[in-house]
């Protein structure tokens, strides 16, 4: 059966080490086992997608960075098959840009783009978060690590409920 965990990341700027919140759920044999939900204190100041998802620089300032807070997010990816996320090029770019930043290295998954795999099951268009979580009945507070990672690992669970299967690579 299928492991994987579902990311998201809230970023502060365009920077792709500007991780300032990070949702992940970690799904097996097509249930939740595990969630977390961290804020992260970026390396730079600047803080230009506060409108997007409401977290401010004082909200991050005793917050951890990204590599202090590895030690605790890194097991969410031990003994998966994938890393889930929607729009995965993002959250991959985010997750390999915090990792380059502070000196760890990445982990070595294949990700499944919950955008792709929405097309693919049910044919949807436009494809946005909302607009997958409208059809399938998700509930959903946008822009919220926590809400966005779960989601996600709904996505999933319900793809591997109307049939998909995970092509192990």
């Amino acid at each position: 059966m299928t492991t994987f965990t579902a990311i998201d990341f809230e970023t502060a700027n365009n920077a792709r080490d500007s991780a300032c919140a990070i949702g992940l759920v970690r799904v097996e044999q097509g249930k939740i086992v595990a969630e977390a939900v961290h804020l992260i204190r970026p390396p730079s100041l600047e803080f230009r997608f506060t409108w997007v998802h409401g977290i401010t620089r004082d909200d991050v300032a005793d917050a951890p960075d990204f590599a202090t807070l590895w030690p605790e997010i890194a097991p969410f990816f031990e003994g998966v098959d994938f890393i889930s996320a929607h729009n995965a090029r993002f959250d991959r770019g985010v997750l390999e840009g915090c990792c380059d930043t502070y000196g760890l290295t990445p982990p070595p998954l294949p990700y499944l783009c919950t955008v792709d795999l929405a097309r693919k099951m049910w044919n949807l268009r436009p494809t946005k978060l909302p607009d997958v979580c409208r059809y399938l009945a998700i509930p959903l507070d946008h822009h919220r690590a926590d809400s966005d990672s779960r989601a996600c690992a709904a996505i999933v669970i319900a793809a591997l409920e109307d049939g998909w299967q995970h092509a192990a690579a």
